[in-house]
């Protein structure tokens, strides 16, 4: 669908899952990937971003990007005469990890509308329930929020669900928040976002999913993780049929097979 296509693959962030997916739904589709990478490219030597996009870009028919600085992505694009697909920018958004998870929690429970959905962890610096809020004001839901006082979810996401009319709430417990929502959406307290080892060991570990805290949750509901896990979630509880974050991570490379289909011609 895609022979003769190049994607440019630009991560100036470690990646698994977004790079990777990327990488075999290009190739997939008959596509060729070049890859670079902050650690191996001119950037070491000083090389602004503007101009890594502007060579990239004449290498390549799309550039998909991640960067630690929020909006990094929409100044690559100003400077791009390709399209530029945003894999996470920081603390920012990543709005195809949203696409995906819609696309999950469609494929598990059959709908999205008339849902509780609850997110926990780290609210405040990620980016994935950030998207996926903004996302979610699309559907007839109810978002629920559980994470430590210094990680709560962001002003600017909850004033724009409050502006779509999607009803929300904040939850100190993980238990209260659990026995009626449909999808858990646990994310990881991320430590290369703190400033000092103390700062991150007060908040982590506040909220793990265990076989034994699920058996007060519904029978019929999804437990979701963007990853990676640290211990968030119990090891034990990965063979429970509610366990989707890895069938969420396969389902990552169909839904960019198909927007990179989309974005290039082939559909």
């Amino acid at each position: 669908m895609l022979r003769g296509k190049v994607m440019a693959s630009v991560f100036y962030e470690v990646s698994t899952r977004t790079m990777c997916s990327f990488a075999a739904a290009m190739q997939r589709l008959g596509g060729a990937v070049v890859n670079m990478t902050a650690e191996s490219s001119s950037v070491m030597k000083g090389e602004t971003l503007e101009d890594t996009v502007r060579v990239m870009a004449s290498y390549a028919d799309v550039i998909v990007m991640r960067h630690p600085q929020p909006g990094a992505i929409e100044r690559a694009a100003k400077s791009s005469m390709k399209p530029v697909i945003n894999a996470g920018d920081g603390t920012g958004e990543h709005p195809t990890q949203a696409l995906l998870d819609v696309f999950t929690i469609r494929e598990e429970i059959g709908t999205v509308n008339g849902l509780t959905i609850t997110m926990v962890g780290d609210l405040k610096n990620g980016r994935t329930v950030h998207s996926l809020a903004r996302l979610l004001t699309l559907y007839r839901v109810s978002l629920r929020y559980v994470a430590p006082d210094s990680l709560k979810m962001p002003k600017p996401v909850t004033d724009y669900v409050r502006s779509r009319g999607i009803p929300q709430e904040e939850y100190s417990s993980l238990e209260e928040a659990l026995p009626d929502c449909d999808v858990l959406y646990v994310t990881r307290i991320q430590k290369e976002r703190f400033e000092t080892v103390e700062e991150y060991e007060q908040v982590s570990g506040h909220f793990i999913v265990t076989p034994q805290l699920m058996t007060k949750a519904k029978k019929k509901m999804v437990v979701m993780h963007p990853l990676p896990r640290i211990d968030e979630i119990s090891t034990s509880f990965d063979t429970d049929p509610r366990a989707a974050y890895f069938r969420q991570a396969e389902n990552g490379m169909y839904v960019r097979m198909a927007l990179l289909a989309l974005i290039l011609g082939g559909i």
